[in-house]
């Protein structure tokens, strides 16, 4: 077989056998995909084989990465190439576990890339943000109720906003504070509700008058019934431009998204006391690395403990 005959197979086998998700499999044949055309073009082939794969052409290949143009005029990204390099990775091991002769996986390392760098908010700025739905005059009751209770479920839960569009009514358990989420690669956790939260919650549900599964709808155009309102469901887009919009009405300087909430949710869980392993498993990580680019916070925060407590001498 070929490599493009065996890209196909191995993302079969992703899908079917490890379960991976929808969008896991998309990048692995984006990525291995650009993998093909490089070495149909180094090769002057149109169906390389695996045997065509060695160290020479790999050295080639992240050249060639280091210096692709990424559409805005500027070079991929340290971890972008990296993510090419895994899913080629992942492809040599699975032909060597089909007994293919070609390159060992193992021989490939990856990038040394600096450590991910992200965006969250103090406490104070979450205030003002929580607060920004309900200081809007003549605003909708129903939008104010409603886009209250989103950002606060956002800062409560961690949710990523995929997961946060997806909540159907019947998920949440306001009593006990808590409702399960399927997340990433199609796996579940248990989060939990802030008394705030559920309060949220409970009043937006209190004031809407349909019976539309969906936890967050949208109140603009077509009120369309269908499928127990399926058209009705906030999109992830919807939730994003909401979420700007609030955040500069709050004098907030920062790029606000909802995965800024996310990340906002897990640096106030570490800096207030909560162990790693708690929150990797309360953002659904299932590599404790992930989870890892929350501590340089942490490790700041100790250190002005460390610089207002230590030493201080009359």
């Amino acid at each position: 077989m070929n490599i493009e005959e065996l890209i196909d197979e191995f993302l079969e086998y992703c899908e079917i056998e490890r379960g991976h998700s929808e969008l896991t499999i998309r990048n692995y044949a984006h990525y291995l995909n650009r993998f093909l055309e490089f070495i149909q073009t180094d090769k002057h082939k149109d169906s390389p084989k695996p045997s065509d794969i060695n160290l020479e052409l790999v050295r080639k290949y992240r050249l060639y990465l280091n210096r692709l143009d990424s559409g805005n005029g500027e070079t991929l990204k340290k971890i972008t190439q990296n993510y090419h390099v895994i899913a080629l990775r992942a492809f040599l091991k699975y032909l060597s576990k089909k007994d293919v002769l070609t390159l060992a996986a193992e021989k490939i390392e990856l990038i040394d890339a600096s450590r991910k760098s992200f965006t969250f908010l103090e406490i104070t700025e979450i205030e003002k943000l929580l607060r920004a739905p309900g200081e809007q005059s003549n605003a909708n009751p129903l939008i104010t109720f409603r886009d209250t209770a989103i950002l606060e479920t956002l800062f409560s839960t961690g949710l990523r906003v995929s997961e946060l569009v997806n909540l159907n009514r019947k998920q949440i358990n306001l009593t006990r504070g808590e409702f399960m989420v399927r997340g990433k690669g199609d796996k579940e956790r248990l989060v939990f509700l802030s008394n705030t939260a559920k309060k949220a919650i409970s009043d937006y549900l209190k004031v809407r008058k349909d019976a539309f599964d969906s936890l967050f709808v949208h109140y603009g155009g077509t009120n369309d019934d269908y499928d127990d309102g399926k058209y009705m469901r906030l999109t992830a887009r919807s939730v994003q431009r909401m979420i700007k919009k609030y955040s500069k009405q709050a004098g907030i300087t920062k790029n606000v998204t909802p995965h800024v909430m996310r990340h906002s949710f897990a640096t106030d869980l570490l800096i207030n006391g909560a162990d790693i392993r708690s929150v990797q498993e309360m953002l659904g990580h299932s590599s404790i690395t992930t989870t890892q680019i929350y501590t340089h916070v942490t490790d700041k925060q100790l250190r002005e403990v460390h610089q207002a407590f230590h030493g201080i001498r009359k």
